[in-house]
């Protein structure tokens, strides 16, 4: 089948008899065939569990790429993958496999939940508890919206299928950034009356699914790169008087802790891995590698090491240290001594801080490798934290997508820039970020200062800095460290292999 066609993987079915153990597990993927009796009722659930499975099924290459373009990080050198290190530089190569990766999977999974919507129908049409039924449809929909709200950032104008069968995007026009994201929007307020009333940890029967308020912050987020600061106001105030959420005490331990760092309190959406508490056997991992240092020295030996393509910025780090940030520094970044005498090489920073230092809070030693100076600690965990006999850098740590503490930032800035809300002031919510890094609380935020807290706060997380500075146009802060910018590189190419198949695309581009 032609790239963007390939939709499903047949895998199995999940039998009633083994949803219990779902709930416990990342879900198992799921296929549908002919032979699905849909007058058996309590398996209406299926399709969903395949939709969930489909989404934490990440390929390494899907965050880095969409990732890798803000100052806050960079990507790291003499590696295999020279077009991901150009893409840093905004020098673009429409062929290369990695931006065909990312279309074709988030499309596939795109289509996977409207496949599921089918055969939820299906189930509803033979005699199926209908409002479970649209409460399902509804997180296929929130699913998608997320799916669909990263390609959007990537390409700007994108398909809206409409249809479970890919073969209709032939005949399609590609939508236009600002509708695409009116569309996502639209679907959230669809979605999100037939959703869980609840955080995800404390949802029953899909334990971390998505709720009204993951649909919630997804319009959030939709509506901030259309500048609609008071439907960002909106949607955030509804989460934060939901009093549903709150900011993990230990910033450390969100990042760096299985037991907290999974399910946490802070968290609206995350993907689920699991190495069932096993020495061995079975496991669903993301492959964190990616983001690791090559060489590194753990407290707990045997475990391996990463692959050193994740590298925060001098810049962030100059930017923190003249912050006076100790939580959120040590926790972000993996320090080298290499490293650290990059930094020292500036007069500026000659006289580094005690806690500057190539060991972990958790004991783990970074040694010096080629490939990069400082790794991103947000994707690392420490080796006391993997399972005894497990030796995979990164093993069972679950990978955040959507938390309060962005919630509480977008909030602000929707404030700042002219939005009015019922719920906390610009003030209440930035404070509450700063309190948590042990910094003094501001009054009277300005829009300014909201921005460089999102800076310091969501650093190395989904590309949120980049896209915050194309928004704003503050094209200059992405000319840095010999890099240069201009706002014709916003957008990366569509991939040439989909250009190839998809006449509208070429037209477009």
């Amino acid at each position: 089948m032609k790239p963007y066609l390939f939709i499903l993987c047949a895998i199995f079915v999940l039998g009633a008899s083994s949803c219990n153990d779902v709930l416990e597990q990342p879900s198992e993927n799921v296929s549908y065939t002919e032979d699905t009796d849909y007058t058996i009722h309590a398996n209406m659930i299926n399709p969903l569990y395949g939709a969930y499975a489909e989404f934490y099924n990440r390929g390494w290459e899907y965050v880095p790429l969409i990732s890798v373009r803000g100052d806050d990080v960079n990507a790291g050198g003499l590696g295999d993958q020279q077009d991901y290190a150009e893409t840093d530089n905004y020098n673009y190569n429409k062929d290369y496999w990695m931006y065909n990766s990312i279309w074709k999977d988030g499309y596939k999974d795109v289509f996977f939940t409207l496949s599921a919507v089918d055969e939820i129908n299906k189930y509803r049409e033979a005699g199926a508890d209908s409002r479970l039924a649209d409460q399902y449809i509804a997180e296929a929909k929130t699913i998608r919206g997320f799916l669909l709200l990263n390609l959007i950032r990537v390409w700007g104008d994108i398909f809206w299928p409409v249809s479970s069968d890919p073969s209709l995007m032939l005949l399609e026009e590609v939508t236009p950034k600002s509708e695409m994201l009116k569309k996502i929007s639209d679907m959230m307020d669809e979605a999100i009356p037939h959703l869980p009333d609840t955080h995800p940890a404390d949802r029953a029967d899909i334990r971390g699914g998505v709720t009204q308020y993951t649909a919630l912050a997804i319009k959030a987020l939709a509506n901030l790169d259309l500048q609609n600061y008071q439907a960002v106001a909106d949607a955030t105030s509804r989460i934060i008087q939901s009093n549903k959420f709150e900011l993990e005490p230990d910033f450390y331990a969100l990042f760096c802790s299985i037991g907290k760092g999974k399910l946490n309190k802070e968290s609206l959406l995350e993907w689920q891995y699991s190495d069932y508490g096993t020495a061995a056997g079975d496991k669903d991992t993301h492959l964190f590698g990616f983001y690791g240092p090559t060489d590194w020295t753990p407290k707990v030996g045997g475990i391996g090491s990463g692959w050193g393509f994740f590298e925060p910025s001098l810049k962030y780090i100059k930017f923190m240290l003249d912050r006076n940030e100790t939580v959120r520094l040590t926790t972000s970044v993996l320090f080298t001594n290499r490293g650290i005498a990059a930094i020292k090489s500036d007069p500026a920073y000659a006289d580094l801080p005690a806690f500057i230092s190539n060991a972990t809070p958790s004991g783990d030693v970074i040694n010096d490798y080629p490939r990069a100076m400082f790794a991103s600690g947000k994707h690392y965990l420490p080796s006391d934290q993997i399972t005894a006999g497990r030796t995979e850098y990164g093993c069972n740590k679950n990978f955040i997508c959507i938390r309060y503490a962005e919630i509480l930032l977008m909030h602000a800035e929707a404030l700042t820039q002219g939005a009015t809300a019922s719920s906390i002031s610009a003030d209440a919510a930035v404070n509450l970020i700063r309190s948590r890094a042990g910094l003094p609380a501001l009054s009277n935020v300005t829009n300014l200062q909201v921005m460089d807290e999102k800076f310091a706060e969501l650093a190395m997380e989904w590309g949120t800095r980049y896209y915050d500075l194309i928004r704003l146009e503050r094209f200059n802060e992405l000319s840095y460290d010999g890099k240069t910018f201009d706002p014709s590189k916003i957008y990366i190419p569509y991939p040439q292999a989909q250009v190839d198949e998809l006449p509208t695309l070429q037209v477009k581009k």
